[in-house]
């Protein structure tokens, strides 16, 4: 699969990855502690709580594993969770662009080494037509986690090509996960608490982020 295939945005040609202006996340609610979370593994030890998924199901599965199979756009909204969430679902809208999954994740600690074995790439094209929007994914960190780090690699056992994004609360990275190798570092005491969301690249998601 080749991005210059389809609609990708400039911001991302040089590294895969945006790191926007770090949101005030202490004006929020902390609406995460009342979401319905469901064991999914993905990348270490955690449990995601869905507020959008394929049709709408609280599930977290990969849009192409059901029936029909979609591609990672046009997510439906999880009743259930974005009732209790009305704010994070407004900033998961904040960039005006389509939206496939999005979820919170609740990931317990670990250490580098656990980290470096969790390193992946996800698979947010597949099914995607050509010509269409590259899917990229959004990582708003909610809970304050000043000595976390998201670890970035173009080569998944090349030190060298490695990034570390801290990850105090309110910060918003914007990642070209199909392109990156990617995993959290996460050394705090409590779990780590993150809404992340696909987005579909386009005029919107570019306006947003520049």
């Amino acid at each position: 699969m080749n991005p210059e295939d389809f609609v990708t945005l400039p911001a991302f040609q040089e590294t895969g990855y945006v790191v926007l202006e770090a949101y005030d996340q202490d004006q929020d609610p902390k609406e995460w502690q009342d979401l319905t979370f469901v064991d999914w593994k993905s990348s270490g030890d955690t449990r995601f709580a869905p507020l959008a998924s394929a049709y709408g199901d609280m599930e977290c599965n990969g849009f192409w594993n059901h029936t029909p199979a979609k591609t990672d756009k046009d997510g439906v909204w999880v009743e259930a969770n974005v009732a209790v969430a009305p704010r994070l679902k407004a900033r998961a809208e904040e960039p005006g662009a389509n939206i496939g999954r999005c979820r919170v994740i609740e990931l317990q600690p670990n250490q580098y080494g656990e980290a470096l074995y969790n390193l992946h790439r996800d698979d947010n094209n597949r099914l995607n037509p050509e010509g269409t929007g590259w899917i990229v994914r959004a990582f708003f960190n909610l809970t304050d986690d000043p000595d976390t780090v998201m670890i970035l690699r173009e080569d998944r056992d090349d030190p060298a090509t490695e990034t570390r994004i801290a990850l105090p609360a309110g910060t918003q990275v914007i990642i070209d996960t199909q392109r990156l190798w990617h995993a959290v570092w996460h050394p705090g005491a409590e779990p780590r608490y993150c809404l992340i969301t696909s987005y579909e690249s386009g005029p919107e998601l570019d306006a947003y982020i520049t």
